[in-house]
């Protein structure tokens, strides 16, 4: 099956490219869209270091839209708020590591690898119960995330 990615690569850009893709992964789709905002066109090597520190706690990520009730990070310049979504992190980790080893494998200089692309799309909703009082019961909706990221040589 062929996965349909939002971005459309040129034909002559095709052969300095890679793709990877996460499907329904069970991060937060709000901190996902703030990543992608954060990583596009910025060096692999930058971004991996970058994820590393947040899953380390020692930098956090910028929350620019999603960042009512936050609280402020002194780390941070140029932007208050920010938090440290560990698993998030370690989601866009894995894909970067697939899309990095289709990179390889299609002969690409993975020291000159950017981020050309990067989106997170809501998935499938999970749906659950929890029980109440009384033989009630309220559903509880997990949503999943798609994340798609293109990497280019340069």
């Amino acid at each position: 099956m062929e996965l349909d990615y939002s971005y459309k690569v040129p034909k002559e850009k095709e052969n300095k490219i890679a793709r990877a893709y996460g499907k329904e992964l069970r991060i937060s789709y709000k901190y996902a869209v703030e990543m992608c905002r954060e990583i596009k066109g910025k060096k692999l090597d930058e971004v991996k270091k970058f994820l590393q520190d947040i899953i380390k706690m020692k930098r956090p990520l910028p929350l620019r839209r999603y960042k009512k009730g936050v609280a402020h990070r002194s780390e941070l310049q140029g932007w208050y708020a920010g938090r440290y979504p560990v698993k998030v992190a370690k989601a866009f980790l894995e894909v970067l590591k697939n899309a990095e080893a289709n990179a390889a494998y299609k002969g690409l200089d993975t020291k000159r690898l950017y981020v050309l692309h990067a989106a997170a799309m809501k998935g499938i909703k999970i749906v659950k119960w929890i029980p109440r009082a009384f033989g009630r019961a309220s559903p509880h909706v997990e949503q999943t995330v798609n994340l798609e990221i293109i990497l280019e040589e340069r």
